[in-house]
């Protein structure tokens, strides 16, 4: 199964409609609750990411027995040092965002956390990509 959504960009009220649909979908399925959470947080995460530095992106996932896929486009400015990015509290956020509450510097390392693989093809001037793979059978 195959989904796509559209992900708002500097609108943070629409940020996480995409992770709040695919919950659904998983627990209609009947994903296991551990896999459907981190599913849900890795793609909150993303989203949230991409209405404060890319003015929006498209999110596809892909569901398969075994796993699902989640691949967060954007074609913002991109991330300049992907190695800074992922350390917990580093945020590039401006003063606004941070007074809403975002831009902690967790987004990237809880996107991380929460996936069993997750790359980030990104560089100054190109945008975004990162790809989140969350298996689904749970580990004993």
């Amino acid at each position: 199964m195959q989904y796509h959504y559209r992900v708002a960009g500097d609108d943070f009220s629409l940020a996480g409609n995409a992770s709040s649909e695919m919950k659904k979908i998983l627990l209609r399925l009947g994903v296991p609750h551990e896999v459907v959470k981190r599913t849900a947080v890795a793609m909150y995460e993303a989203e949230i990411n991409m209405a404060v530095h890319a003015g929006g992106g498209d999110a596809y996932i892909t569901i398969e027995s075994d796993a699902i896929t989640i691949v967060m486009r954007d074609e913002g400015p991109g991330i300049a040092d992907v190695e800074l990015a992922m350390q917990d509290g580093y945020s590039t956020a401006s003063d606004p965002v941070r007074e809403l509450g975002f831009g902690a510097g967790m987004g990237l390392s809880n996107m991380k956390r929460n996936s069993d693989e997750m790359t980030i093809d990104s560089a100054p001037g190109r945008g975004t990509t990162v790809t989140m793979k969350i298996m689904i059978a749970e580990s004993s």
